[in-house]
């Protein structure tokens, strides 16, 4: 947790509700007692370590979210993740969610320069965990570019040209 706290705060401790840095140490939280507390003297908030992150509000060590973090990189499925967290996957998943939401928070908006084309992609969402219903189907001939298939909707995609 030191490794958190240095990195978070290299200037020192500050309030996530205020920017305060008349910060004191207000005891450790009881679940995982590495978690250090905070009161904010100016706004009189308390925190810990983790508030203001994806990780906070949540009983999972810290421990058990980089692991979750690690398999999910590994591409698990979230069943799998939880088999191997020994956790339940209602649990997982809300992890998962977590911190997609949170990789997705700090991820920078691409911005495209040059001449830019936009083609039509379409995509198969799923069968729903069927995939006997998959081999079923009977393949229509290939259809020419520029022709639709109503059953699935394009999705527009843009590429730059001076792919950056």
């Amino acid at each position: 947790m030191v490794t958190v706290r240095q990195h978070r705060w290299p200037d020192g401790v500050r309030c996530p509700e205020c920017d305060s840095a008349m910060v004191i140490r207000n005891g450790h939280d009881e679940g995982q007692p590495h978690r250090q507390r905070y009161l904010c003297k100016a706004c009189h908030g308390r925190f810990d370590d983790l508030s203001g992150t994806v990780l906070a509000g949540h009983h999972q060590p810290l421990r058990v979210w980089v692991l979750c973090l690690y398999l999910m990189g590994l591409n698990l499925s979230n069943r799998q993740i939880a088999q191997e967290l020994d956790l339940g996957t209602s649990d997982v998943q809300a992890m998962t969610e977590q911190l997609r939401q949170g990789l997705v928070a700090r991820t920078p908006a691409a911005k495209l320069e040059g001449a830019v084309e936009i083609d039509e992609v379409y995509v198969v969402a799923g069968h729903k965990g069927q995939p006997t219903e998959v081999a079923k189907r009977v393949r229509i001939p290939t259809k020419t570019a520029g022709d639709s298939d109503a059953s699935q909707p394009p999705v527009p995609r843009q590429t730059s040209r001076a792919f950056r």
